[in-house]
């Protein structure tokens, strides 16, 4: 038996779902004092998720924690279920660092201050969490869809350009927003590590693992989507907050957004763990001012992992 030098904390939550097993799973290192880099780097890539997230002191005592979020592959400046994740676990468990934890949260992470508000039931447990994107719109280049198809295994015929090209923008993380014709591609569509390869080569400025967000209108304030990040060794992930929230900050320049007022994105439908993230857009002056990602949470485990 191999004995451990120390042991650390750690939650598991699923994310945007009432209903356990569902929704994006989520780990959360609720002490991480003790951690270097490169250790977070192996918890992370050992849980395999998406992304897991490691809670510290704040730098600023004004601030609840710093927050830093790691896929298994690599560290990432912001994503939104990590947020909502953490915020659900450290507002359940009421203190963090020997401090109260209320209803606004504070998280310092390299995007820059995510605020968070939590709403509680009727007997005070917690019901959900709202955050607000750290970052201004930014808007890439435009790809054309002849180039992005065989990327996500779809024919040229399957992207709707009558809106927009396919595009990157980000909010705090970019992602390539691509929207496709209908259900079906969307269902069909797979992410293909050559052509990605290459289109990572070709658009090396923009500074992106070119994951890729891909979604269709079912209805006038309601999308479903599929996310693909294979540079991340995420295969496809059941719930993108960061992406939702880029793709409703860039539907303001179009006109096509449901301003001030929430939209609902349905993602992780195929991979059988369905996730609903509300999404809110604020504008000003007809300009995209923030965006806001909302949704429910579940415990599944709790325990110390062995180090």
């Amino acid at each position: 038996m191999t004995s451990t030098s120390k042991t650390v904390p750690f939650v598991t939550v699923d994310v945007f779902t009432e209903t356990r097993f569902s929704g994006n799973p989520l780990a959360v290192i609720t002490d991480a004092r003790d951690l270097s880099d490169a250790e977070m780097q192996r918890i992370a890539a050992e849980f395999g998720y998406s992304e897991t997230t490691f809670v510290l002191p704040p730098r600023n005592p004004e601030n609840t924690a710093e927050i830093r979020i790691f896929t298994p592959v690599t560290e990432v400046p912001f994503a939104g279920h990590p947020n909502v994740g953490t915020a659900h676990v450290l507002a359940t468990a009421g203190s963090v660092f020997g401090r109260s934890v209320g209803d606004h949260l504070r998280f310092e992470e390299k995007a820059g201050i995510v605020e968070i508000t939590v709403s509680r039931d009727a007997e005070g447990k917690v019901s959900g969490t709202t955050i607000r994107a750290p970052g201004p719109l930014s808007i890439g280049a435009s790809i054309s869809p002849s180039v992005i198809a065989p990327c996500i295994g779809l024919a040229e015929a399957d992207i709707e350009t009558s809106r927009h090209q396919p595009v990157f923008a980000s909010v705090g993380l970019k992602f390539i927003l691509v929207e496709v014709s209908n259900l079906d591609a969307l269902g069909k569509a797979a992410s293909r590590l050559d052509p990605l390869t290459a289109l990572r080569s070709a658009h090396a400025d923009e500074d992106c693992d070119c994951a890729t967000f891909l979604y269709t209108w079912v209805g006038p304030d309601h999308v479903r989507a599929r996310m693909f990040a294979p540079f991340d060794n995420v295969t496809e992930d059941p719930a993108t907050g960061s992406a939702s929230a880029a793709l409703g900050a860039f539907l303001t320049t179009l006109g096509t957004a449901p301003a001030d007022r929430q939209m609902l994105v349905e993602q992780g439908v195929e991979m059988g763990r369905r996730s609903l993230i509300r999404l809110r857009i604020s504008t000003r002056d007809g300009q995209f001012e923030t965006a806001e990602i909302g949704g429910s949470s579940v415990t599944v485990m709790h325990g110390e992992l062995g180090l």
